[in-house]
């Protein structure tokens, strides 16, 4: 098996390793208290195991996405495939569901926050439905915040978590206020299958290492502590599943959910999943999706800014799909409300929740007249999801829940979901329903002609703003950072920094009159660092260089996550010369 192209490790102190028939794991990072307890041989192993049998076909899987990707921004526009006709046309098969699994019926609220102390404890002691463990973009994944994480959860799930800040504030979770008297049940989104994680090295049977996957490291060490725990309480293991791009990768998923229940012995269905739906191949391969996964599969998700930064990426050559500020994009735009119709009715034709987008707008304790602005906000958003038909939303703040559960209540009443709930066809396209064309959609766009009513100099400068306040968060080990009133995580640097780019490639001409350039961005970017801290520990010069190569360069980078984790994330001890015979 060759290695990844990734730095070396060298083990400098003492750390667990594990052994299979395969390979084995190493620990390269830093053992730091309490980290034993996620660490151990048993675990490692187990994760061995798994890297053992699906690492291959992970490279496989990525290494497909370039050409693929290549082809869309040459204009081979993707359609609904021929050889999965069938699959489409079959009205008959379901998928699980949420049937027998605790917790995973009513998911009108979820939830989401990376699994720290103290955003594990406000998640759990909430009114939520769900919590989601986000492993991915609200967590900066930096060594000691994954396994910190896993700590937590471990802890949570035994209803034993408990945090002190630095300060010494005290947080300890404890029975919610729901009157059912149930916590939030968990849900862990482990990373895209795109990161490594450095940090744990995994060596074949011929010497040959390489990083770990980071999404078989978030479910394999959650998995391995915390699926019989949750099994002998009559209750699942739930996962949420991002950034899959085709059926082909849904279906690797779904061997590795199966592979690990039989490792642990544990009845299929024990796992359920709930997929992603935030890129453009998965939008348009969904029913394919949900079959590869109907024997795991409990719902979809709309991951809708991670779905919007996906189109501009795949149309970046594409002169007729432009998209304004971001403050204009909403869900009334008709390629994403095709997107949004498409997952209800797949969801619900197969038997499984449909669940809406993020809810990112921001309390400000200080002003209630803005709080009053973003609950309003968040309102409309959610009564425009219950009233489409999907059956739960996401937040990323406890004081918006009553607010989106309002929504939910005025449709549902006391139902749990509204599965049953088909949105009514149109009689055009495939079977009547939402097609590829749909999807593609450029109506309601602005044209180049009209696009300088919709590109202003603040909408740039927002953005500039939030890629550098944001990376500069996120190189600090925090995974989510309020800007402008708003929640910032990943998907936002991502949709920021591709629209500058697309920006200056179709040279708009802003509401100023001023045509945007690189030199001028790059002006602006200066501007920004100018008024930032210069507090020694922070990494605003580092974000400005990330905005730079992200935004700046001749072509669009895919993601700017593996690139800043593997240029500034990474220690030391996991950058050294890795000594072992295997």
């Amino acid at each position: 098996m060759s290695s990844l192209p990734t730095s070396s490790t060298q083990e400098l102190h003492p750390s667990p390793s594990a052994r299979t028939a395969g390979g084995r794991m190493v620990v390269a990072g830093p053992m730091e208290p309490t980290f034993d307890t996620v660490l151990t041989h048993e675990a490692l192993d187990f994760l061995a195991q798994l890297h053992a049998e699906l690492l291959t076909e992970r490279r496989r899987l990525l290494t497909e996405r370039g050409p693929r990707n290549d082809a869309i921004a040459r204009g081979d526009l993707p359609g609904h495939r021929e050889d999965t006709r069938h699959i489409r046309e079959d009205a008959d098969w379901r998928a699980i569901g949420h049937a027998g699994a605790s917790g995973l019926s009513r998911r009108r609220v979820e939830i989401t926050g990376a699994p720290d102390g103290r955003t594990a404890v406000n998640a759990l002691n909430s009114d939520a439905d769900s919590w989601l463990a986000d492993f991915e973009d609200a967590m900066s994944p930096t060594w000691s915040n994954v396994v910190l994480g896993q700590v937590n959860l471990r802890a949570a799930v035994r209803n034993r978590l408990k945090h002190v800040t630095r300060v010494g504030k005290y947080y300890e979770q404890r029975t919610s206020r729901r009157a059912d008297a149930q916590q939030p049940t968990i849900v862990v989104r482990p990373r895209g299958l795109h990161m490594p994680e450095a940090h744990l090295r995994y060596v074949d049977r011929n010497g040959s290492e390489t990083s770990a996957a980071a999404s078989l490291v978030d479910f394999a060490l959650y998995f391995f502590h915390n699926a019989q725990e949750l099994a002998a309480r009559g209750s699942g293991i739930y996962f949420c599943i991002p950034k899959v791009e085709s059926a082909a990768e849904a279906r690797w998923w779904n061997r590795l959910f199966v592979r690990a229940q039989e490792l642990l012995g544990l009845e299929p269905g024990t796992l359920r999943a709930t997929v992603l739906i935030e890129t453009l191949g998965a939008a348009i391969e969904m029913e394919e999706i949900v079959w590869e996964l109907r024997d795991h599969c409990a719902g979809l998700h709309a991951g809708r800014w991670d779905y919007i930064f996906s189109m501009t990426k795949a149309f970046r050559h594409d002169r007729s799909f432009l998209l304004p500020d971001r403050k204009e994009i909403t869900m009334e735009l008709p390629f994403l409300t095709s997107y949004a119709r498409r997952i209800i009715d797949v969801s619900h034709r197969r038997g499984i929740h449909a669940l809406g987008g993020m809810a990112t707008a921001f309390p400000d304790r200080e002003d209630p007249d803005l709080t009053a602005v973003a609950q309003q906000g968040v309102r409309e958003d959610k009564e425009r999801e219950a009233a489409q038909g999907f059956d739960g939303t996401w937040v990323a703040h406890p004081n918006l829940i009553p607010v989106a559960r309002d929504a939910f209540d005025a449709v549902l009443g006391d139902a749990d979901h509204q599965i049953e709930r088909i949105p009514a066809t149109d009689g055009t396209g495939e079977n009547g329903r939402i097609t590829s064309a749909d999807l593609l959609s450029r109506d309601g766009l602005p044209t180049p002609e009209d696009l300088r009513e919709h590109v202003s100099e603040d909408g740039v400068r927002t953005n500039i703003r939030a890629c550098i306040a944001y990376l500069n968060a996120w190189l600090s080990g925090k995974g989510a950072l309020k800007v402008d009133h708003l929640v910032e995580d990943v998907s936002s640097v991502e949709i920021s920094r591709a629209q500058i780019w697309q920006w200056i490639r179709r040279g708009v001409k802003m509401d100023n009159g001023r045509v945007l350039t690189t030199v001028l961005v790059d002006r602006y970017v200066a501007e920004e660092l100018a008024i930032t801290s210069r507090n020694p520990l922070d990494h605003f010069c580092d974000s400005a260089e990330l905005l730079r190569w992200g935004a700046l360069g001749d072509d669009l980078p895919d993601s700017f996550t593996v690139e800043a984790y593997q240029r500034f994330m990474v220690d030391r001890a996991a950058r050294s010369p890795f000594p072992f015979a295997a």
